[in-house]
């Protein structure tokens, strides 16, 4: 008796792992938010296991069923989403909680997923980062999140709406400033594109691209910057590095440790040497 939460391809099929293909070629029953997305998909790997729809409808009204089945009746299921890892901005929450209360495991097979896809290719800082999923649909509700979130020192991602994608990007542009961001689109497919440029140059970009705003859309956007306490930051390090380390090593730390450019540390490292030698 298993339970599984598997990850599929958010696009190119080669990038189903060996273990998921089993587990769906094994499983008694696949849990699918799209029965017939995920039919494809089965086909694809020669697996025969039944389908059933779980999806934002009827989740909730499901779940007792579900955990009573795989509890009393011993069976193995998979849960999937359309495209990526379930529960991503899409359902399985409900259901994975109901199993969790009943104390019932479950067990991941991990795999594609949009959210870090999207960040390994940014170019943006991803050592801390907030997935915040759509944005509202309305705009006076978008821009009053985007508000919300304007001092998040965390890179923020966002999934949109080919539709949406130039009035969040506006939206953005103005709230935000013209911090650095990127744009991908139809990620691990054929026509797959990644747009980075400042918020406001960024927008400029999309309008004048006419395939901007087709297929699945992901933004990242680089967070909040405190300039003074940044600055803080590397004129402490430097004052602690310099007199231990070479410039180029002193430099060389600060940069890794603060993200900041290269010759901006640089020239106030070269300040304080100066200082130093008076």
């Amino acid at each position: 008796m298993s339970r599984y939460v598997v990850a599929t391809p958010i696009g190119n099929l080669s990038d189903l792992s060996p273990r998921a293909s089993e587990v769906l070629r094994q499983v008694d029953t696949v849990l699918a938010e799209d029965t017939r997305v995920t039919g494809r998909l089965l086909k694809h790997i020669g697996s025969t296991a039944p389908l059933a729809a779980i999806h934002d409808h009827n989740e909730r009204e499901h779940s007792e069923r579900i955990v009573n089945a795989v509890t009393r009746e011993s069976r193995a299921m998979a849960l999937v989403s359309d495209a990526g890892t379930p529960l991503i901005s899409d359902p399985g929450y409900h259901l994975v909680n109901s199993m969790a209360v009943a104390g019932v495991p479950v067990f991941t097979v991990p795999g594609p997923s949009a959210v870090t896809a999207a960040l390994s290719i940014a170019g943006l800082p991803t050592d801390r980062f907030v997935f915040e999923g759509f944005l509202p649909a309305r705009q006076a509700a978008r821009r009053a999140r985007i508000q919300a979130l304007s001092s998040e020192t965390r890179t923020l991602v966002f999934y949109e709406a080919p539709h949406r994608l130039l009035a969040t990007i506006a939206d953005l542009a103005e709230l935000l400033g013209p911090r650095p961001a990127a744009v991908t689109r139809e990620l691990t497919k054929q026509f797959e594109t990644c747009y980075r440029a400042p918020l406001d140059q960024l927008l400029l970009t999309l309008q004048a691209d006419e395939n901007a705003e087709r297929g699945e859309m992901v933004i990242v956007v680089g967070g909040c910057v405190d300039s003074q306490s940044d600055l803080q930051l590397v004129e402490s390090l430097l004052r602690e590095l310099l007199p231990r380390l070479g410039m180029k090593d002193a430099v060389d730390i600060v940069v890794a440790v603060t993200g900041e450019k290269r010759n901006a540390v640089k020239k106030l490292a070269l300040a304080l040497k100066h200082e130093t030698e008076q």
